[in-house]
């Protein structure tokens, strides 16, 4: 068996493995993502609130706000390795922002420009889920395994573990 196949039999037992771990909770875990995202994007206009209007006492809620993002992101990546914690906020606030952007594109009848957009931002987020079970390490993000000549993506992956129709 080529390295490249065991790589992505390793995956695939991982995969099954998440899946079948009655202890997780996609569907909880799904909504605290989206809560993450949209702390995120609270710290972000906070932060420019406060600029725009000269008032400091944004940044105090800032703060709160950001207690908060910590205590919960806290849930979702509980050990980290390197930067793998900021790794995942960064995940969920570029997929937050790429779907609004895809939302805006949509609205304006673009809607070529906002299926990217969306489609970049289920990639992020596909990403961050893979690196949240430990699917794939960081370093493997761009080194996926291929099985005959169909490549799978991290997309794939993660689409078969956060399925939430198999229950």
């Amino acid at each position: 068996m080529n390295e490249e196949k065991a790589k992505f039999e390793e995956i695939l037992k991982k995969v099954e493995a998440a899946k079948n771990n009655h202890g997780v909770d996609l569907t909880t875990d799904e909504d605290l993502s989206i809560a993450l995202m949209n702390l995120i994007s609270i710290e972000e206009h906070l932060f420019f609130t406060a600029e725009k209007v000269k008032k400091p006492e944004y940044f105090d809620l800032l703060s709160e706000v950001r207690a908060v993002r910590t205590r919960l992101m806290k849930k979702m990546i509980p050990q980290t390795e390197g930067e793998s914690w900021c790794i995942s906020k960064h995940l969920l606030a570029t997929s937050m922002r790429l779907i609004e952007v895809g939302n805006k594109l949509q609205t304006s009848g673009n809607k070529a420009d906002a299926k990217e957009a969306y489609d970049s931002a289920y990639e992020m987020y596909s990403i961050f889920f893979a690196l949240r079970f430990k699917i794939m390490e960081v370093c493997d993000v761009k080194d996926m395994a291929k099985k005959g000549d169909e490549a799978w993506t991290l997309k794939d992956i993660v689409d078969k573990l956060v399925n939430c129709c198999d229950e």
